[in-house]
């Protein structure tokens, strides 16, 4: 929980501290509560509390007996009161979500992410899904603070600009944040995907359960989300989490394992022709587009129940993954591994089975503690839901600098 300040010059940040800490309270909390967990005197916190309420942002909610004395009004968050966009930009689909203060998922559109159309096209129908998605639902645009764009990197998230990412041909140096920000007129925020990601489980985790975490991704590439004492770690160009160039086997221990480094290892479009060569699948493994591997990748999931080449192939994705985070729970010190991305559901079984004690166990794992490790509980959407998140995040959360959304 932050700690709060009684200076008069910076009530914004009051109102994020008080702000969250009702936002952290499922079941609302008075006002007494929210002095005694920020530090702030119970007149900064009355005051404050006003503003919310005046704002739509949280209402009162009934009282609660606290013992001696009268019972406590609590106040609650108005999850409508405002909202965020959040969009995520997959090399295979492109998912549109409108998420409210609460974290919940108010409604959400996917598309195809076209293989051949320009980025400029594929802007405009990010903006046609966007706008038919707040139309949909009836809401006014005044209420929503704007729009989250979870991209692969790299990014330049100060430009605003998608760098050059390699599995989105076509898209270089691509002034994503501003061309949307002109088209949909509301202010928009631009971050790498698996960045987003790790936003998105942070800002869902009110059990604070998430303070020191990877939040391994594994969508149409592979990358590492990464909380430490709370807080999103992005690195020094906002690009941290590239983590496919790890080595994960190959040399004289394994020649047999031809793909060493761990983004060709697991790459579903590696393991979709890794599986079409064993005779798992048919089809032509050079000429498959990304919605082709999304397609087929979970054909090699059910075939695993019945036949070894293609339990044998996603065994070895579990077992890669595992070499991968020992290294990474060794350089990082975290507890917690959390997996997710739209490519995670059909393995989620094989990897949730062989990881945790491969890592655990492992002769190399230095850290004195035992490594938990779970699913996103967001979903498929991780990513989009980030994004939106980020807005939340941004313009709400009790960060001294940085509370408004800049373009």
């Amino acid at each position: 929980m932050r700690a709060g300040t009684n200076l008069p010059a910076v009530g914004g940040y009051n109102q994020a501290v008080v702000l969250d800490a009702v936002r952290r309270s499922v079941d609302g909390v008075s006002r007494v509560e929210v002095a005694a967990s920020t530090g702030l005197s119970a007149q900064t916190v009355t005051n404050v509390v006003r503003r919310l309420i005046d704002d739509g942002l949280v209402a009162e909610a009934g009282t609660r007996a606290g013992g001696v004395g009268k019972p406590r009004t609590i106040v609650k968050l108005q999850p409508r009161g405002r909202l965020a966009l959040g969009v995520h930009l997959d090399p295979s689909v492109i998912t549109v979500v409108l998420l409210d203060l609460a974290g919940s998922v108010v409604a959400d559109r996917a598309i195809p992410t076209p293989p051949s159309a320009t980025a400029p096209k594929t802007l405009q129908r990010i903006v046609k899904v966007a706008s038919a998605l707040v139309s949909s639902v009836g809401v006014d645009s005044s209420r929503i603070m704007g729009v989250g764009i979870a991209a692969p990197g790299p990014v330049d998230v100060e430009a605003g600009v998608v760098l050059d990412p390699p599995l989105l041909p076509g898209w270089r140096n691509v002034p994503v944040r501003d061309e949307l920000a002109r088209r949909l007129g509301m202010p928009v925020l631009l971050e790498k995907d698996v960045t987003a990601a790790a936003v998105a489980e942070l800002w869902m985790d009110t059990a604070g359960e998430r303070s020191d975490m990877i939040f391994f991704y594994y969508g149409t590439g592979v990358g590492l989300g990464l909380v430490m004492n709370g807080e999103v770690i992005r690195g020094a160009s906002n690009n941290a989490g590239d983590v496919g160039g790890l080595v994960v086997g190959g040399g004289p221990a394994r020649p047999e394992h031809h793909r060493w480094r761990l983004g060709d290892a697991v790459l579903p479009r590696h393991v979709v022709a890794d599986a079409i060569a064993a005779g798992v699948l048919r089809g032509d493994a050079a000429a498959m587009t990304t919605a082709d591997v999304r397609a087929a990748f979970p054909v090699i999931t059910d075939a695993a129940a019945h036949d070894e080449r293609a339990a044998s192939l996603l065994d070895g994705v579990a077992d890669d993954i595992a070499v991968s985070l020992v290294s990474l729970v060794n350089a990082l010190d975290v507890d917690r591994v959390v997996f997710g991305g739209p490519f995670f559901p059909p393995v989620r079984d094989v990897v949730l089975r062989r990881v945790p004690p491969a890592v655990n166990e492992s002769p190399l794992m230095v850290m004195p503690h035992e490594i938990v490790f779970g699913e996103s509980a967001i979903g498929d959407d991780v990513a989009a839901i980030g994004a939106a998140c980020l807005v939340l995040d941004h313009a709400l959360s009790p960060r001294p600098a940085g509370l408004l959304i800049r373009r």
